[in-house]
């Protein structure tokens, strides 16, 4: 979990913001807290989201869709605002890694620990699937693992975003390469068989701790789906048989959830889940997690504040590790409906109604301003809610063509609509150091956009060394949405204690569709966090505010 940036809301309707959790396509999740001390994950969509009609209309759908989902293995909604200016929506939180965490630190799982792992997310889609809804988006990173068995994340609210003007344009499928079915690839649909498809690869993914269709490129990922057997590693036995059968390219030939449930747990996933499912490493890890969760400061909750809108500095687009669901609380009749949120300024005194000093009040705008009372310091928070123009974020289009051509330069994008941020000026950037201040060194990760801020453009890491001017500082490592991968290498040109500048250009290993003009990036310490700005117009002058993570 990531503390709180000073351009982000502190609370959300009932619920007080903790810290955030994670990032993705639709917006942002956070850990909040309400009054009562229940702990929640909160997800925000992004502003550019919240000014679109008809994303707000399949937000509302998806919502009350969603509230419909229960079991044992599923994840409902807790409680939603689809009509604030910048809507929400909380489900309860759970300690314990996503799948996809606990795979890539410690490896495949335990068969005993797939089976039981694959019942749940079965019965969780028969569940599902007998509403008439389909979730269209299983992956590992949708499926954390607790003490108390799986749970299935993020039911249909990804779906809002499914042909939004913002978003996407005709012939879009969503979900994730790699774990989405054929059809969904080829723009046919999805249905709950298409869900069984993607539950195989997640178990193959499970027991073997690869996905079953890698690829170095988007484009090469998504053909192997839809035109390769998959590649199932040292899966053998029931298992095998059973991810095979599950990855059928043929729909008709899938089996359904009830029926994978059943060659699993004949006697039903809670009977394997009782004796204890997880891998001693793992029990450790969340029963980590639980004590951490306990420990939250939870002190100086709000009291009183009442709703409104505030935008976001930047959109972002990554993988989101969101909170788990649990049972449906049951909400007091006396808490507010809210239409939106009000972030209180971390530097601000807090509420003194006698000396009538108040927190500071957001307005949603183009550009959102805090004003401060008389005693505190508000602070300003920028907010590019534009929208983009049809095609803008087709990084994010999956469309047959896909699978077999890419056309080089499509990391660029229009320059007429791009503009090269500036960093801090020279004359204020200090005296020019010999070598890398220890402030900058070690690994930064944060989510990017580009034109603006109103184009996501995938998450940015940079591992920043000890060098002299003139060295190599390190490479750039640019991840898009659909999992492709561009390198920048870094060769310091200038550093201060306040800046950095570095000339970039493409690793020789690059594909063809990436960027290997030179340009030139800055460095700048942003509170905890380092802000990256390129003037590559070509790629439309992306910007990211990355995170220390190591």
């Amino acid at each position: 979990m990531q503390p709180l940036g000073d351009d982000e809301p502190t609370v959300v309707g009932p619920y007080r913001l903790l810290g955030r959790l994670g990032s993705g396509g639709m917006g942002r999740v956070y850990l909040g807290r309400s009054a009562g001390g229940r702990t929640v994950a909160v997800k925000i969509v992004h502003p550019h989201f919240a000014l679109d009609e008809e994303f707000r209309a399949r937000f509302r759908r998806e919502v009350d869709a969603a509230r419909r989902v229960g079991g044992a293995w599923t994840a409902p909604v807790l409680d939603a605002d689809p009509e604030a200016a910048v809507p929400w929506v909380a489900t309860a939180y759970a300690a314990g890694p996503s799948l996809s965490a606990a795979v890539a630190d410690g490896g495949p799982l335990p068969t005993a620990t797939v089976r039981a792992l694959g019942a749940g997310l079965a019965e969780a889609l028969t569940a599902v699937h007998e509403l008439g809804l389909v979730h269209r988006d299983v992956k590992p990173s949708n499926v954390l693992l607790t003490l108390d068995g799986p749970l299935l994340i993020d039911f249909g609210i990804a779906r809002a975003t499914d042909g939004t003007a913002s978003l996407t344009s005709t012939g879009v499928s969503v979900g994730s390469p790699g774990y989405m079915a054929p059809e969904q690839i080829l723009g046919k649909g999805a249905t709950g068989a298409s869900d069984v498809f993607s539950l195989g690869a997640v178990l193959a993914y499970a027991a073997t701790g690869t996905s079953p269709f890698p690829g170095d490129s988007s484009a090469a990922l998504l053909y192997k789906v839809v035109h390769e057997e998959p590649e199932l590693g040292g899966m053998d036995g029931e298992l095998r048989d059973l991810a095979s059968a599950c990855l059928a390219k043929d729909p008709s030939l899938r089996p359904t959830p009830g029926e994978v449930s059943r060659w699993l747990a004949p006697d039903g996933a809670a009977r394997l889940v009782a004796g204890g499912w997880l891998p001693g490493a793992l029990v450790e890890q969340v029963s980590r997690s639980a004590v951490q969760l306990l420990n939250l400061e939870a002190a100086g909750v709000a009291e009183g504040v009442h709703s409104g809108p505030v935008g976001f500095s930047s959109p972002s687009v990554g993988g989101v590790e969101a909170g788990a669901f649990g049972p449906a609380p049951v909400m007091p009749d006396s808490l507010p409906r809210t239409a939106g949120f009000v972030p209180e300024p971390r530097d601000a005194v807090p509420h003194d109604t006698a000396s009538g000093h108040r927190p500071g009040k957001v307005s949603f705008s183009v550009a959102a301003t805090a004003t401060p009372g008389p005693e505190g310091r508000g602070r300003r928070v920028g907010c590019t809610v534009a929208l983009a123009v049809a095609g803008a974020l087709a990084v994010v289009t999956l469309v047959p063509v896909l699978l077999y051509v890419i056309q080089p330069g499509d990391k660029g994008h229009d320059n007429s609509a791009a503009s090269t941020p500036s960093g801090p000026s020279a004359s204020a950037a200090g005296t020019p150091l010999g070598s890398v201040p220890a402030a900058y060194l070690g690994t930064w990760q944060g989510d990017g956009t580009a034109l603006g801020g109103t184009l996501p453009d995938g998450t940015f890491r940079l591992t920043v060394r000890k060098v002299a001017v003139g060295e190599q500082l390190g490479v750039l490592r640019q991840t898009d949405q659909l999992g492709g991968v561009c390198d920048d290498v870094l060769t310091l040109k200038q550093v201060t204690k306040t800046r950095l500048v570095a000339a970039a250009a493409g690793a020789k290993t690059n594909r063809d569709v990436c960027n290997q003009a030179a340009h030139t990036v800055t460095l700048t310490p942003v509170g905890d966090d380092l802000k990256y700005v390129s003037d590559s117009s070509a790629e439309g002058s992306p910007t990211a505010r990355m995170s220390k993570v190591k």
